[in-house]
């Protein structure tokens, strides 16, 4: 559980963007949030702020910036910088050793999936969401609905409970440039959860991540033993890249031929990015399920965690619900205590 005072550490594992001089307004205004609103110490570590060409032509650095911070006893969380497209190429250097043995509050998506996942493999539980650039570096305010699921999820060790779609969200590109730092983006009114088959309660442990991350994941020692997916709830999100229909066909059905649906109590997806393919989303999920025989199998979705904003947090392995009676989501027990 985090803290006021605490000191967590900013990591640029995927991009790099966060030291380019173009967009650093943009990391210090996140760092701001974590130490106006959260009351936070914020360090970076000797990589965070190199810049994109080095960040990306050195995979064995982030990887030490992850490790450092991991070891480091007076550092009590790690924060994604932002997601990207290449951490995969963290993986010959990670100590897992190292992660299993210092356990922290990690948060990130997106590309941020594959650092989720290291801590899947080193037995620990970390949190899908929250980026710096992004979440925390929102123009004029952070979203109240974001500040309320980090405070609720990460500085408390009550049950995390109900967690409502978000009234509002927006996906509106608003460029990173410093003559943008005080335009608010466009927010719109968002629908509900969307209940698309299922009749009875689900519950499980909670994994997932971004769907296209997964799909670079998978066939990599990194992915998990079948057997993390017993009894589960999967959770899965789209990108910014809005990938088409048939990448997520052809996706879904991996993991059905892999005999994932089969061991998962449940499954929740999260709004497409921009409601990009929304309609036609839910008709590939239905399909590939019925595929596998699994037309009864609980399915939530429009959740509010992902590419869109606002979003909540996900602590991996948590014990959640589906109900399909009333459609909700629900985490049953803390996510700092899991």
């Amino acid at each position: 559980m985090l803290k006021p005072g605490d000191t967590v550490a900013a990591v640029s594992s995927s991009w790099g963007g966060a030291g380019d001089e173009a967009i650093n307004w943009r990391y210090r205004q996140g760092r701001e949030r974590l130490e106006q609103v959260f009351g936070l110490k914020v360090v970076e570590l000797p990589n965070t702020l190199k810049g994109t060409d080095y960040v990306y032509n050195h995979p064995e650095k982030r990887a030490e910036d992850l490790m450092q911070a991991f070891l480091d006893p007076s550092i009590k969380g790690i924060i994604s910088c932002i997601g990207g497209s290449d951490s995969i190429r963290l993986l010959p250097y990670i100590d897992f050793g190292v992660i299993r043995n210092n356990p922290k509050i990690v948060t990130g998506y997106s590309d941020s999936t594959v650092t989720h996942f290291f801590c899947l493999k080193a037995g620990i539980s970390s949190f899908y969401g929250l980026s710096l650039l992004n979440d925390l570096a929102e123009n004029i305010k952070m979203p109240d609905y974001t500040e309320h699921w980090v405070r609720k999820v990460l500085f408390s060790k009550g049950p995390i409970g109900e967690i409502p779609v978000s009234k509002e969200y927006t996906s509106q590109r608003l460029e990173w440039v410093i003559e943008n730092k005080n335009v608010a983006r466009k927010f719109e009114a968002n629908s509900d959860y969307e209940l698309l088959q299922g009749h009875e309660t689900a519950t499980g442990r909670l994994i997932g991540g971004c769907l296209e991350v997964i799909d670079m994941i998978k066939g990599t020692s990194l992915f998990p033993e079948l057997s993390d997916f017993d009894d589960a709830i999967l959770f899965l999100e789209t990108s910014e890249e809005m990938p088409p229909i048939w990448l997520l066909e052809d996706s879904l059905r991996s993991y059905g031929v892999m005999g994932i649906f089969d061991r998962v109590n449940g499954l929740i997806f999260g709004k497409p990015y921009r409601g990009t393919f929304y309609q036609e989303y839910k008709e590939v999920i239905k399909m590939i399920l019925a595929e596998f025989g699994k037309e009864e199998l609980p399915v939530l979705y429009n959740a509010s965690f992902g590419h869109n904003e606002p979003k909540c947090l996900l602590p991996y392995g948590a014990f959640a619900e589906i109900r399909c009676d009333k459609p909700g989501f629900a985490i049953l027990e803390s996510g700092v205590e899991v």
